[in-house]
């Protein structure tokens, strides 16, 4: 059976079709810069056309989707496309895929669902730390609260109420404390002047002050996060994925001492781990979300 799974992101819709083959097949496409939906439509369009002429038609399609969607398959926001907020997603996929089930989730919830499947647990918290803090809870090999109630915003909790302001409006998010973006702003306020991450990454290594107060304070507020959503859910892991946690060796042991200082007696903490799946961890959140049914 032919299963699709759909990364829809920022730049480029990226696909990967298993089971109509010996091996995935695996393409994507580039949005244009237009703005405008239509446009974004007709690459979107294209590129199923590309992969149903390569791999044949789909049996199931899963689709990991950053934009927030209601109850009615309304496009409510998407902050990196805004010309989609209004769009009907569930009267697009009716089209693309006619009497084929597709289903969409939050492009983080689905992350975590892959990197729950990769690591072998079915109950998982997730934070992927980038330019913004996605992730996801798993519970039971299942996404909480699941694609028809809403994403899992681990990302604007609240982690400081007397924190930065949060592009959301609100303030002390954890996405406005320890985001990649944060970080650099906090180690450029205690350097002195504006820092890349490069010079980031190279003060960490060198344990320069700075550098090591800004990404510790990062890694202290995810920590605190974590354990917050242990307290409640119980999981067996948490992981810590995203482009610019990977990019800084030790980060994810930093946030594990800072999970460990959290203890309390009696009630055992989730172990920390560096999640595995990279940037492949939507789509193949994806494809098991499609295959969920």
């Amino acid at each position: 059976m032919s299963s699709w799974g759909i990364d829809i992101g920022g730049t480029k819709i990226a696909f990967r079709v298993e089971g109509g083959a010996p091996e995935p097949y695996e393409t994507a496409v580039t949005w244009s810069a237009s703005g405008d939906v239509r446009e974004d439509l007709d690459v979107l369009r294209a590129g199923v056309a590309t992969a149903r002429e390569a791999a044949g038609a789909p049996q199931r399609v899963g689709i990991a989707l950053p934009a927030a969607v209601d109850g009615a398959g309304r496009v409510t926001s998407w902050p990196n496309r805004p010309h989609w907020t209004g769009l009907d997603w569930a009267g697009v996929l009716a089209e693309l895929f006619p009497g084929v089930p597709a289903r969409t989730a939050d492009d983080g919830d689905l992350a975590a669902l892959a990197e729950a499947d990769r690591a072998g647990s079915p109950d998982v918290v997730y934070f992927g730390v980038g330019t913004g803090i996605g992730g996801g809870v798993v519970l039971g090999g299942r996404p909480v609260p699941g694609p028809e109630r809403g994403s899992c915003e681990l990302g604007h909790v609240i982690a400081d109420p007397a924190g930065p302001p949060c592009v959301c409006g609100r303030r002390g998010c954890l996405q406005a404390v320890a985001s990649g973006p944060a970080i650099l702003r906090r180690a450029g306020r205690a350097r002195g002047e504006d820092t890349g991450f490069d010079e980031l990454r190279r003060g960490w290594l060198d344990g320069q002050d700075w550098a090591t107060a800004a990404v510790g304070a990062g890694c202290a507020a995810l920590a605190s996060v974590a354990v917050s959503t242990a307290e409640l859910l119980h999981p067996e892991l948490v992981l810590i994925g995203g482009g610019f946690a990977a990019g800084l060796p030790g980060f994810t042991d930093s946030v594990a001492q800072h999970v460990a200082a959290l203890a309390r007696p009696g009630h055992p903490l989730p172990e920390v781990r560096q999640a595995a799946l990279g940037g492949l961890s939507s789509l193949h959140g994806a494809l098991l979300l499609g295959r969920q049914g």
